[in-house]
């Protein structure tokens, strides 16, 4: 691969490729974030549970301020590579480097928007919906490749598809993002029928998205690394989206525990710090900062802003480290798992006691199995309607779908199904509680 066509500005959806205007304010790839942060998906995010549940006296991490911050740790990642490509003489004389922070950027801030309500269970709730409740029925009505889509939905490869999707009345190419941006927010470069792996059956994009995946591979020249499945590399700024969002959940998933005082302070300190347990200087300079900072969550936050700042610049030593290998399709670990000495060890502790502490928190599990419920009724009504849109009570639930995600009946199964995971997963958890609430007779006004 080669940076010349891996930074493109052309625009999904278009059949020329704009170029860089130099009296404009904004490049390309700074209108992709920008048509991000403005719009409706983008802003459902701030009403979607990330990890905990949405704040009551403590405010905790949603999905938006979640996005936010991938974002600005992906913007740093991103500038410090371009820095450091170009001291390999990449490019010479392009500006096109200066551009990689931005779309870095983008395509971090875009990451989450095909998640479902309810955190990362909302994905499972709507895949347990299809492989074990009542969406069983339409097994044999969908191709196996479609039945895998449904039985194991992918919030990854549905942020592919509201992106680029043409929905009702909508324009051509969705929100016609550049295809470096989309390439570099497709962490899995598959659909569902090369994800293999029996304890990882993530992929990259739906049935419905495959003509539109195979667009951004031409034009980005990601290399093919098998045809039967169709399996290709990923983009290498995929590595640092990836490592933003890694970085930043590790981390900030701590901080909230210790805010909302699942962890001790003592705790928080002790993994933070064990992250730089090799730097002797860091540590007397956080007890030089200790004694006039006496604040126990600015101790915290100085505590996470260093970390971060160390494990982007390790990051980016791994990427240039295995820089042949990522530009050769050839590489298969993530940056944060090819850190090695301390920053190995203290991640493991880390990712551990998450899964222990955090993940595994009364709170946590409580809002898991209230998507669980939620998701798997509203699905049952809307599917049981586009399927059998006759009767008085599914034309009336039908009424309900915006004329975006409305489809007509001789419209595929898939399509008329898809219709609906559009209209579901994309709404906040708070709608789609008071939605239940409503259509069951719990709430009418």
């Amino acid at each position: 691969m080669n940076w010349d066509s891996l930074l493109s500005a052309k625009r999904f959806g278009s059949d020329s490729k704009l170029p860089e205007d130099k009296l404009m304010a904004r490049s390309q790839f700074q209108r992709d974030y920008d048509r991000i942060i403005f719009s409706s998906p983008f802003r459902r995010l701030q009403n979607k549970t990330q990890v905990f549940p949405l704040p009551g006296s403590v405010f905790v991490h949603n999905r938006l301020t979640h996005s936010l911050e991938v974002a600005s740790v992906g913007r740093s990642l991103g500038n410090v590579l371009a820095v450091e490509l170009e001291k390999r003489g990449e490019l010479p004389g392009s500006d096109l480097f200066s551009m990689i922070g931005t779309v870095v950027s983008a395509a971090c801030l875009a990451h989450d928007m095909g998640n479902p309500p309810f955190g990362h269970s909302g994905e499972k709730a709507i895949s347990h919906y299809f492989a074990e409740g009542k969406g069983a029925m339409v097994k044999n009505m969908v191709s196996i490749n479609e039945w895998t889509d449904l039985t194991h939905f992918e919030g990854n490869a549905n942020a592919l598809r509201v992106l680029t999707h043409q929905f009702n009345g909508r324009r051509r190419g969705g929100f016609a993002l550049t295809c470096t941006t989309l390439a570099s927010l497709v962490k899995y470069p598959y659909g569902s029928d090369a994800a293999t792996d029996k304890n990882n059956n993530k992929y990259g994009y739906f049935v419905s998205e495959c003509e539109t995946f195979e667009e951004i591979v031409r034009e980005e020249g990601l290399i093919c690394l098998s045809d039967n499945p169709v399996r290709h590399c990923r983009h290498p700024l995929v590595y640092l989206v990836e490592a933003a969002d890694d970085i930043t959940y590790q981390v900030m998933d701590v901080e909230d525990a210790h805010k909302l005082k699942i962890l001790s302070t003592a705790e928080t300190k002790d993994i933070l710090m064990a992250f730089r347990e090799d730097d002797s200087e860091f540590c007397s300079g956080a007890e030089t900062v200790f004694a006039t900072v006496t604040d126990v969550n600015e101790q915290i936050s100085y505590l996470r802003a260093t970390l971060i700042n160390k494990l982007v610049g390790e990051c980016i030593a791994a990427f240039m480290a295995h820089y042949d290998k990522i530009m050769n399709g050839q590489y298969t670990l993530s940056l944060i798992d090819s850190l090695e000495g301390v920053s190995r060890m203290a991640i493991n502790n880390c990712s551990a006691l998450s899964i222990q502490r955090i993940y595994n928190h009364p709170s946590v599990v409580e809002v898991e199995l209230a998507g669980y419920r939620i998701l798997g009724a509203l699905l049952d009504d809307f599917i049981d309607a586009v399927l059998n849109p006759q009767s008085h009570y599914a034309k009336k639930l039908l009424a309900l779908l915006p004329e975006q995600f409305t489809c007509s009946p001789e419209s595929s199964t898939y399509t008329r199904i898809q219709s609906v995971l559009d209209f579901v997963s994309g709404m906040t958890d708070l709608y789609a509680l008071e939605l239940y609430w409503k259509i069951n007779g719990i709430q009418v006004s």
